[in-house]
């Protein structure tokens, strides 16, 4: 079966800057990627329908119409009874959730049922931190039934039900304590967690991440695979080949691919008033309020920001910026700038490539050609909420 995970303009917009560089169902939300859960719920053949400038790295494989494919709203986080639901879809039947918005369609649609299911959808920035520890609950389940976790060293302290544990194979865990009984804490294949680090579940570690001595790492927090941290999180989603490795406080968070936060790095993640969060919106272009108490960085891929940066409550950051000097940056930081609190300017193309090539070529990856055609779609997009 072909499974098609289908952006809608809005959802993308409301998400930027994490969906400049990634289609809706490649977020990490949990140990896994929206799309990662939906291939373990239904196994087949996974393509994309996203933005335009996306499509050559994250392309569509499938027609929609064919009765083979089974086209599936990517803002939406599976569970069993939804993918059994969908994997069990006639030719031309389509489900709408109660508000009339698309679930899933086999083929071309030729009717439509209404079904009372309850539907989780990933709408809003702040969706990603605050359902985090929910999916890393659910995502240990989905990774870790009828498996045994490989041993754990007598070095580890283990406050709570061991089971709750789940190190894979080739994984580094020594002389460190891991509390699980708030959540279960996965770490992923040929990660290491060094001496003196403290975990308190639930907690995602992905394969091939390091956190360093004496991190305290609180609950609801995934590092994303090839990532290095340390210092002190809480709330944190980081995707992919970024480090916090350092000292420095960040809570309640969201951090793109191939980010770097200097030694000293903060942010903070509560208004000094306790007043409600506002957070920047790219499609308005004004800041929104999100409802929340608490809520730290936004940051998207390629962005970096030097030692002792400091960040305000609830700072966007845009992809490729470089952030250094003292005081706090403003709220907002569009893509591809660099500067600080006295001021921003433009980076170029050019140099931002040669960062960018540097910093994959440490980690073995090499920066296409695809992916520069992306990136300057980005920066042109990017001009329109400067």
């Amino acid at each position: 079966m072909n499974y098609i995970l289908i952006d809608s303009d809005d959802t993308r917009a409301n998400l930027l800057p994490m969906t400049y560089t990634r289609p809706v169902s490649e977020l990490r939300i949990g140990a896994l990627t929206l799309r990662e859960k939906w291939q373990r719920m239904l196994p087949g053949a996974y393509s994309y329908v996203t933005a335009d400038y996306l499509t050559e790295i994250f392309p569509l494989l499938a027609d929609p119409d064919d009765d083979d494919s089974i086209s599936i709203s990517s803002d939406i986080i599976p569970d069993r009874l939804l993918a059994e639901t969908i994997s069990g879809l006639p030719v031309g039947q389509a489900i709408y959730d109660s508000a009339d918005r698309l679930i899933a369609v086999r083929g071309r649609e030729t009717s439509r049922i209404i079904t009372d299911l309850a539907v989780t959808r990933v709408g809003h920035l702040t969706d990603i931190f605050t359902m985090n520890g929910r999916q890393i609950e659910s995502d240990f389940e989905l990774l870790t039934a009828g498996r045994i976790s490989a041993p754990i060293s007598e070095t580890v302290t283990i406050v709570g039900d061991r089971s709750r544990v789940f190190i894979e194979e080739g994984a580094v865990v020594e002389c460190c304590a891991i509390n699980v009984t708030h959540g279960p804490v996965y770490i992923g294949a040929h990660a290491e967690v060094m001496e003196c680090a403290a975990l308190r579940g639930p907690i995602a570690v992905g394969q091939h991440s390091v956190i360093n001595m004496g991190a305290k790492i609180y609950g609801e927090t995934t590092i994303g695979p090839w990532s290095k941290v340390g210092g002190e999180l809480n709330n944190v989603v980081i995707h992919s080949y970024s480090n916090k490795a350092h000292d420095g406080f960040l809570g309640n968070a969201v951090i793109g691919s191939w980010c770097n936060l200097g030694a000293g790095c903060v942010a903070s993640n509560l208004k000094n008033d306790y007043t409600e969060i506002k957070l920047w919106n790219y499609p308005t272009h004004r800041f929104a309020r999100t409802g929340l108490q608490f809520c730290g960085l936004i940051m998207g891929d390629h962005s970096k920001a030097g030692i002792n940066t400091m960040f305000n409550t609830a700072t966007v950051v845009g992809v490729g910026v470089n952030i250094h000097g003292t005081g706090f940056p403003r709220n907002f930081v569009a893509s591809f700038s660099e500067g600080s609190a006295a001021g921003f300017s433009d980076v170029s193309m050019t140099k931002f490539f040669d960062v960018a090539t540097r910093v994959m070529a440490r980690r073995g990856v090499t920066l296409t050609d695809a992916d520069r055609r992306m990136f300057y779609a980005i920066r042109d997009a990017a001009e329109n909420y400067k």
